[in-house]
């Protein structure tokens, strides 16, 4: 049940879709512009930098705070970061596929950035790093994106089989396979960024959208 209610308050705030409500202020449905993605990347190319960190900002902060609640709630439970990790599954699920934009939203990177700094944010560093590496490098920032969720995913099993999450093995299990299903999402939902970057087709950051 507490599995449950953890998912069902994180895709209540995922819900918040940052990119579409800053669209509407700048009178554009995000939805219908660029890659039609709701998310922070395509705010930033259609409506520009003020927008992009709007989003960007909005979506970290709405998994942040679905996390926090959690945290109040089941405060000084044995198996924490587990629920924590379903909060923000959940944002995630709320975020990707917000039920009243016909399941049409954005592909969860800007909410990994909120899931990240509240598991444990001494942790940021390398998904950071691996994220600007790519970018700096290729300017792709699909690429980096993928770089970031993937290195989180190893770095929390790394740190889980150390103990720093101090929680029983068949909760540090679930929280691996949680956390590696949200990856494997994210991969997903990146499948048309993938075969472009295959083909070289890739719109690369800093130009123009390819038609």
């Amino acid at each position: 049940m507490e599995r449950l209610i953890c998912l069902a308050i994180g895709y209540v705030c995922g819900l918040f879709q940052t990119g579409y409500l800053v669209g509407k202020m700048n009178h554009i449905d995000i939805r219908q512009k660029g890659s039609g993605n709701a998310g922070s990347t395509n705010a930033l190319r259609v409506m520009g930098w003020k927008a992009g960190l709007m989003t960007f900002a909005g979506d970290v902060l709405k998994c942040v705070i679905a996390i926090l609640i959690v945290r109040y709630i089941y405060d000084g439970s044995q198996w924490l970061p587990l629920l924590a990790m379903y909060a923000g599954a959940g944002t995630t699920l709320g975020h990707n596929f917000p039920f009243y934009l016909k399941f049409k939203g954005g592909k969860g990177i800007a909410v990994l950035a909120g899931l990240v700094i509240s598991t444990k944010i001494w942790m940021a560093p390398i998904p950071l790093a691996a994220f600007l590496i790519a970018v700096i490098f290729t300017r792709y920032i699909s690429l980096g994106s993928l770089l970031a969720y993937s290195m989180f995913f190893l770095e929390v099993v790394v740190c889980g089989q150390l103990g720093c999450f101090e929680m029983k093995a068949a909760y540090l299990y679930e929280l691996y396979i949680l956390l590696f299903a949200l990856t494997c999402l994210a991969w997903y939902r990146h499948k048309d960024n993938i075969k472009r970057l295959m083909a070289g087709t890739e719109n690369k950051f800093g130009s123009k959208k390819k038609e």
